[in-house]
């Protein structure tokens, strides 16, 4: 009876760790209105029964679309998707709140019909390229050891440090003219941008108040809204057992891969730097097995002036290959 318990015990562990190796990947998820993006992860958790899930990201609970969401090993890689994101955005004119959009209280509000939209796109185009932006005061970004919201409910006031964000493209798409004139734009911008911000800092460009009244992610890190899934939808396919993963290394077509014998990708799966031939040093790139394995992220160096790759994050346990 002893061996039997020792056996079941082993191989539980066993396809505990295999299983786990399977419940890797990523999910391109359509994040709903007035969820948080840690809503989503809390629900994505208890779907799949897995707790190790992350997101890139964050989206305000006001706004929708695009929530790429990394599923056990593949939270480890969240760092290395690209930056680039993309957004549909409403803009109101002649409107000022606590938070930036219509989630926060009114603090400002004039008729602004006098203004046009030559006006506007003038104003627009000094957003365009390299930008010192100050984030909303309702952000999650840290000053004093404790995130902006936080201290903005306790009534806290504290200077909020700019930063440097890049804008490449802003396309008017609708322009509709009433007492509080809205905009509707499509922006093109990278990791950082506050789109709050924009409509803020738009609005004292005009001398007037400015507010974000709608905002959906259309593009993320690799992901798009056209190839996103929701709730509804995820729910029905894992109950249907139709749903899969996106595969970990897809999201990373930005990066270079490096091909490893199996030999040599073994013992670099197992934490040892290997000896290749290629001339970049300091250079993150994918890393697969001869048979198209991915293995995970590796970085080329020099040492003693032999070109080595180092394991950075090993996705791939060879143990079980």
């Amino acid at each position: 009876m002893r061996y039997r318990n020792e056996y079941f015990i082993i191989n539980f562990f066993y396809l505990y760790k295999l299983n786990f190796y399977f419940m890797q990947g990523f999910l391109n998820l359509d994040k709903p209105f007035d969820w948080t993006s840690h809503d989503c992860v809390a629900k994505i958790r208890k779907l799949l029964k897995i707790k190790r899930v992350g997101h890139a990201g964050t989206l305000d609970p006001a706004a929708t679309g695009v929530l790429p969401i990394a599923i056990g090993r593949a939270t480890r890689l969240l760092q290395y998707l690209p930056g680039d994101k993309k957004y549909k955005a409403t803009i109101r004119l002649g409107l000022t709140t606590t938070t930036d959009d219509l989630q926060g209280e009114v603090i400002f509000q004039e008729s602004v019909r006098g203004l046009t939209l030559k006006m506007v796109t003038a104003a627009l185009s000094e957003f365009i390229g390299k930008i010192e932006q100050v984030p909303p005061r309702y952000s999650a970004i840290k000053v004093l050891g404790r995130h902006l919201y936080d201290l903005a409910r306790r009534g806290q006031v504290v200077e909020v440090p700019s930063r440097i964000v890049e804008i490449s493209e802003i396309k008017i798409l609708d322009w509709r003219i009433n007492d509080f004139p809205e905009l509707d734009v499509a922006i093109t911008c990278g990791s950082g941008t506050y789109i709050r911000a924009i409509a803020r800092d738009l609005g004292i460009k005009l001398n007037t108040g400015g507010t974000l009244s709608a905002l959906q992610r259309t593009f993320s890190s690799g992901f798009c809204l056209d190839n996103s899934i929701n709730f509804i939808d995820l729910e029905a396919q894992i109950k249907a057992k139709t749903w899969n993963f996106i595969p970990p290394d897809l999201p990373l077509w930005h990066l270079s891969t490096i091909t490893l014998a199996t030999a040599p990708a073994r013992k670099w799966s197992q934490g040892r730097y290997i000896p290749i031939d290629e001339n970049s040093e300091n250079l993150i790139v994918r890393v697969y097995r001869q048979d198209g394995c991915f293995l995970g992220l590796g970085k080329q160096i020099i040492s003693d002036n032999e070109k080595l790759l180092v394991p950075i994050i090993v996705i791939t346990d060879n143990t079980y290959h």
